[in-house]
This record gives C-alpha cells, structure tokens and sequence, in this order.
C-alpha cells in the first residue's frame, strides 16, 4: 500500500470520526436533558452510552492515525496491528460502560420500592425515537465506510453506534412501560442496555484479538486467491496457500508447481505475474510471498511405480516430493 493510499484511508476515517464526535456530543447533551427532565433512569444511561461513544471515537483516530504510520527500522512490516489495540481499547470501554449502566439499574430494582420510582415523561420518548433514527443513520454510515477502507477500528465504531440504536430500542420499551403502569420498566430496560452493550464489546473484542493472533482469512478469499493463482500462465498447480490476517490487511503465503525443466528467469517470471494479479485483484493483501516447486503429476509417478500396492503410492509419492525439497536445499540425501 502506497502513501497516498494510506492517506486517502486516513482521510476517510478523520471524516467519518469528525461526523460521529459531533453527532454524538449534540445527542447525547439532548438525550441528558430529556431523561432529566422527563425523569428517565432509562434514557439517562442511554445519554451516558451516547457519550462513551464521543470517547470511543477519539481512541479510533489515534489507532488510526498510529496504523498508517511507514514501517520503519523497529516495525519492519508496518503498525497495521495498532488498529488491534485501539479497537481492544474500544471493547473495554464498552464494557465498563454497560456494567456502570447496569449496576445503576439493579440497584433500584433490587430497592424494591417501584411505587417510588418516577414515571418518564413523553419527552423521553421522544429523545428515544430520536436517538433510534439518528444512530441506525451513523451505524449504516460508518460501517459503509469502514468497509471502504476496510478498516476494523471504524467498524468497530459503527456496531457502537448500532448498540446505541438496540439500547434506545430498550429505553423506549421501558419509558412505554413506566408510563402504562409499570415503573419498574424503567431499570430493567437499563439491564437490558447493558446485555447488549456487553455482546457488542466482546464482539469487537474477538475480532481485534483474532487480527492479532494470524488468524486465517475466510474461506471465501482463500478460495478466491486460490483459483486466481491457477488461472495465470504457467501455473501447474497450487501446491500450498495460508493466509494470515494482519491488522485490517493480509499476508499470503503461496506455494506454485510450474514445469521442472524452465529456466530459473522463466520460474521467476510465473512467480511475479501471480504476484501482482493477487495484490490487483485483493488490494487488502499487504504482502504474498511465493515459491515455485517443480511440477510433478502424480499419474506418471503411479504408473511408473505401478508394481508398487496402490495404498502405497501416496506414501510414495510424498517420499519423492521430500527428495525434490532436499535437493532443492542442497542436501541429497
């Protein structure tokens, strides 16, 4: 990935991020206002998640901002993985978030005095509506984006603006409550708040954690980068393919059969044509390292071993495939 590339990437997360700390810092302030005043528990601690989002969303730009740095002599393949941390960082916040606004509910369902418990006021359904409309709009925006540039910090952010949505959802189904009788409504709908904004922080936490680890790419792309190699001149075989996610990018390993007897330029050639179809075709692979074994079909092999018991032969056939790689290593015996 080149420059200006990362900066395009940059450029599009700083605007998506700028966008989000406005939205949020104006909603959660009108949120805040409207639980107070309509006596809301309920759409009060889903102003408190609104504004962990303002937090949340300073923690993406730095990750970002870290991630697109050059490698340099200590990081020789680049800070990709910062984004990693930045969206760890993230799910912990999340996290303390929903155990503060569950806490707060449990406690006043655990007082047990619900006849004492305030009834919200229409203003908070309001503010409930208004914040559902406005934070599916920043979840639909940001991860659209976040796909764009394949970034796993910014998508992180969009499924806290999509927790902010489901955790309004349980606002307004317990301000509804409350006001048809039933109190304790109220509360129990910050519990709710809390479950789901529990699921959404230990989500982004397994992805961040599995970019971190190597951990292969779907089988899909696999799959993809697979036929693709194949396809190009040349190519006899894919012998061997491993993927490892880096960051929000890839790096692949591929192992290619090309006819034994070409010249060492010739081999080269195949090698760097894959090369550079696979990083054109799949701009999120950072780096694809290949190496070019000699063709062998296996059907010449079988026939020319043919006294050998056919639950043999596969046996036999990776012996010879052993012999080839030790000899391509200098060592023939």
């Amino acid at each position: 990935m080149n420059q200006h590339e990362t900066m395009s990437m940059e450029q599009v997360a700083m605007r998506v991020s700028k966008t989000s700390i406005l939205v949020n810092t104006l909603l959660s302030l009108a949120k805040l206002a409207a639980g107070i005043l309509a006596s809301s528990e309920a759409m009060v601690s889903d102003a408190v998640h609104s504004a962990s989002d303002v937090f949340s969303t300073f923690v993406v730009i730095i990750g970002i901002k870290m991630a697109g740095k050059k490698a340099d002599k200590e990081h020789p393949y680049g800070h990709e993985r910062m984004e990693c941390v930045a969206a760890i960082l993230l799910s912990a916040v999340l996290a303390l978030t929903g155990a503060g606004i569950g806490f707060s509910g449990l406690r006043k369902i655990a007082g047990g005095s619900f006849e004492d418990l305030a009834v919200p006021g229409i203003l908070a359904m309001g503010a409930a509506v208004l914040s559902i409309v406005v934070k599916e709009w920043m979840f639909w925006y940001t991860r659209a984006n976040a796909k764009k540039i394949n970034s796993g910090a910014l998508m992180a952010d969009a499924w806290h603006h999509r927790s902010d949505s489901l955790s309004s959802i349980g606002a307004l189904a317990g301000i509804i409550g409350a006001r048809l009788g039933f109190p304790v409504m109220d509360p129990l709908a910050s519990v709710i708040i809390c479950l789901f904004i529990f699921q959404a922080a230990y989500e982004i936490f397994k992805d961040a954690v599995d970019k971190m680890v190597d951990k292969a790419c779907d089988e899909e792309t696999v799959e993809k980068i697979r036929a693709l190699a194949k396809r190009q001149r040349g190519v006899m075989r894919v012998d061997s393919l491993q993927t490892r996610e880096f960051g929000n990018k890839i790096y692949v390993d591929l192992e290619i059969a090309a006819d034994g007897h070409l010249s060492l330029n010739e081999s080269h050639e195949i090698a760097e044509d894959v090369h550079d179809e696979i990083e054109k075709a799949f701009p999120q692979i950072k780096h694809i390292m290949i190496h070019v074994n000699p063709y062998i079909n296996r059907k010449t092999v079988y026939a020319l071993l043919g006294e050998v018991d056919n639950g043999d032969l596969e046996e036999v056939y990776q012996l010879l495939l052993g012999y080839l790689e030790k000899r391509k290593q200098g060592r023939p015996n």
